[in-house]
């Protein structure tokens, strides 16, 4: 059993876990540090394969990071000991000793998906060279020809047309005074004869070039028809190799069931579905009667452009291409409690900062819902629908992150609400927010312009994304350094989901995340983000108002 690997560093006095990983949200398990930091050694001083992580300025071949899991396991003889797996290819490669193999490999050059792919690059190269025939060449360029010349004598003519339409009109405008009645009625039939004539010229040019255009699109046709019949083919014989892979693409669970990923998806898995690190660990040790203990995941290497991933760095499984998956997987396994069915509002109040007739300030929690969730209802809003059941409208004019803490607006009418959503939408309501990063900032402002558009793989992640993400920008101002954290006032141009959060943790914005931020950074007692001003203008007492509600991040 090539890939169980047993503790190199002594284990005895560590206490397994009495429940599974939840593995969509966890903190490692002293087991799976230990065995990540084996695995990581193993990356630091291995020579068999050679893959750019971006670790080394030196290194030659395109960066890519690499997201890795371990799987703690024991096997049927009470041994503790671990798996390792890799998401996606590893050094241009599915099967690597060190790690579990894939769950299905479609680099297998004797396996039906790779000569079903052979088939299909026929048909690209088959379709290439058709589309390049140098007569069909030849035909399309004079195609192209023939449409712009037409184009250009039909404007041409109409162009004069219209001069003509005009001189004529001018003449019958004059004549009247200088021609007797008979000659005035035989200049009009000439006129509405040269009118006529202008009329069937144009005509005829139009039906001209039609007919040029009509004789090449007939001789290009047969070239179109055969690419077209290429194309066909190629179709069905994709949709055949997906729905073969889909079919026979199996994962199966403790209890031996399987399922194909066709199955479990619906018939439309997510590209790169089953390919990353906590489905192969799965698969393996289930396959060779391994009792799965607890798991974690890690980044090692550079981050992507566009996410946010930092070196040795623990992160959860994504949801889009995994929990479905996974769902399946850990049947009748117990798993530790999802902290997302956990109210964490719960003990926690209110705090009225202002109020009058017409709406409300109210300082937030941290970890508290601005509305409901799915799973969880309590929120400022049930609070404030609570406090004030005679209210209409919405309520909450805008919202904040659970996870931070902070001044809200409360509307206690539908037309203070949208009284108040038009400051926001036109950007007039000023906010600041205090945060506590997690390094040293060295500049002492700036501004971060950098789009963003939710992960839809991972939600409710957000990533950067020049061609699809929406405009986000933040002014930020450091106010005091200590410790390698850096306290700092973000101004917010734009309210974009996790705007702040990615800004500061994205390597192209402060590349510092915040304190306690569980999704682009570490976990700690709570995030470090506070909204702690805000500016608006009153619509019924007509003055702008300001309120300051700091708390204290650093002692």
């Amino acid at each position: 059993m090539d890939c169980f690997h047993s503790f190199k560093t002594d284990i005895h006095s560590i206490n397994l876990p009495l429940k599974f990983t939840f593995p969509f949200y966890f903190e490692p398990h002293p087991l799976t540090k230990i065995a990540a930091q084996e695995v990581q050694q193993y990356l630091e001083n291995q020579t068999d394969w050679d893959h750019n992580f971006g670790l080394n300025e030196n290194q030659k071949g395109l960066v890519i990071g690499k997201m890795f899991g371990v799987l703690v396991v024991e096997n049927s003889v009470k041994e503790i000991g671990y798996l390792a797996a890799f998401s996606g290819k590893l050094a241009e490669q599915n099967h690597i000793p060190y790690f579990v193999p894939p769950v299905f490999d479609m680099l297998d050059d004797r396996g039906f998906y790779k000569i079903g792919e052979a088939e299909l690059n026929i048909y690209n190269r088959k379709i290439e060279a058709s589309e390049n025939e140098s007569e069909l060449l030849k035909l399309k360029i004079e195609l192209e020809n023939i449409n712009k010349k037409a184009e250009e004598d039909i404007a041409t003519e109409k162009e004069n047309i219209k001069c003509g339409k005009q001189h004529r009109a001018n003449i019958r405008a004059t004549s009247k005074l200088t021609l007797t009645e008979s000659e005035h009625q035989q200049l009009l039939q000439e006129l509405a004869y040269q009118s006529l004539k202008e009329g069937i010229n144009l005509k005829q040019m139009i039906q001209h070039y039609q007919h040029l255009k009509n004789d090449i699109e007939n001789r290009i046709k047969p070239y179109l028809e055969k690419i077209n019949e290429l194309k066909t083919e190629r179709k069905h014989k994709s949709a055949a190799l997906q729905q073969k892979l889909f079919e026979q693409y199996h994962f199966i669970n403790q209890f031996g069931d399987k399922k194909s990923i066709g199955e479990i998806f619906d018939g439309n898995p997510p590209a790169g579905a089953g390919e990353c690190a906590a489905p192969k660990l799965l698969q393996y040790a289930f396959l060779n009667q391994l009792r799965p203990i607890t798991f974690a995941e890690f980044w090692w290497g550079q981050s992507p452009k566009s996410e946010i991933r930092k070196h040795r760095q623990y992160y959860p499984a994504c949801k889009g291409k995994c929990e479905p998956i996974l769902n399946f997987m850990l049947e009748g396994i117990e798993m530790d409690e999802n902290p997302l069915k956990v109210n964490p509002a719960e003990g926690k109040t209110l705090e009225i900062i202002y109020e009058d007739d017409f709406l409300a300030v109210v300082q937030k929690p941290d970890e508290f819902l601005s509305v409901p969730g799915k799973e969880i209802k309590d929120s400022v809003y049930s609070r404030i629908k609570n406090s004030y059941p005679d209210a209409t409208g919405p309520l909450v004019v805008h919202r904040l992150d659970m996870s931070t803490s902070g001044l809200l607006l409360i509307a206690k009418s539908q037309a203070i609400y949208v009284a108040l959503q038009a400051q926001f939408i036109k950007r007039t309501v000023k906010k600041r927010y205090q945060a506590l990063l997690d390094g040293n900032i060295l500049e002492s402002e700036g501004i971060i312009d950098l789009p963003l558009r939710l992960d839809i793989d991972n939600r409710p992640h957000q990533v950067v994304c020049y061609e699809f993400g929406k405009p986000a920008k933040t002014i930020w101002k450091v106010r005091s350094r200590i410790n390698n954290q850096t306290l700092i006032d973000f101004y917010p141009v734009t309210g974009r989901t996790h705007q702040l959060r990615v800004h500061a943790a994205h390597p192209d914005g402060l590349n510092c995340p915040i304190v306690g931020d569980d999704l682009y950074g570490n976990k700690a007692n709570r995030l470090h983000l506070h909204a702690a001003e805000i500016t608006f203008y009153h619509p019924k007492l007509q003055r702008e108002m300001t309120f300051v509600n700091e708390i204290e991040f650093m002692k």
